[in-house]
């Protein structure tokens, strides 16, 4: 039997409060929908209030034109649960700011459990020069949709 996508992520996922998770997670069809810094900003307000809730810890972030990653320690309630509330924020506010209907994500998302002994300021890193691989911008100061708590 062929697992459509969403379901396959979720083979062998634990949901443990107290661990690190590297999450990725892309809009639908790939679409570049927080090319405008503004869009993208709604994305990242979606990220923080689920720091302010108390439901993470977030370590760091990126919002980029077509999906985000967000390293956070969960502190309260379910991985699932928690990136599905994000997304969900998220798409009702994208969909309202971009006058629009329909689904912004793909189903699902990608998760890494880090192990304690990883180097998660190397994770940080990479999570933040995101914008600069993709050839966005020369450095990570000239990008406006990222933040990390060691800086």
């Amino acid at each position: 039997m062929m697992l459509y996508h969403g379901k396959r992520l979720r083979i062998g996922r634990c949901s443990e409060p107290g661990r690190i998770y590297l999450i990725t997670s892309a809009t639908r069809h790939r679409e570049p929908l927080f090319k405008d810094w503004q869009t993208g900003r709604l994305v990242s307000r979606a990220l923080r209030e689920a720091h302010e809730a108390g439901a993470v810890a977030s370590l760091a972030w990126v919002v980029m034109p077509d999906h985000f990653h967000w390293l956070f320690e969960l502190t309260n309630g379910d991985l699932s649960g928690t990136v599905r509330r994000v997304k969900s924020r998220a798409a009702l506010a994208v969909n309202e700011y971009l006058g629009r209907s329909g689904p912004v994500w793909q189903k699902g998302f990608h998760d890494r459990a880090m192990r304690k002994n990883e180097d998660l300021r190397s994770a940080a890193r990479y999570i933040i020069y995101n914008p600069v691989r993709a050839g966005l911008v020369a450095s990570p100061g000239e990008y406006c949709l990222w933040d990390a708590m060691w800086l």
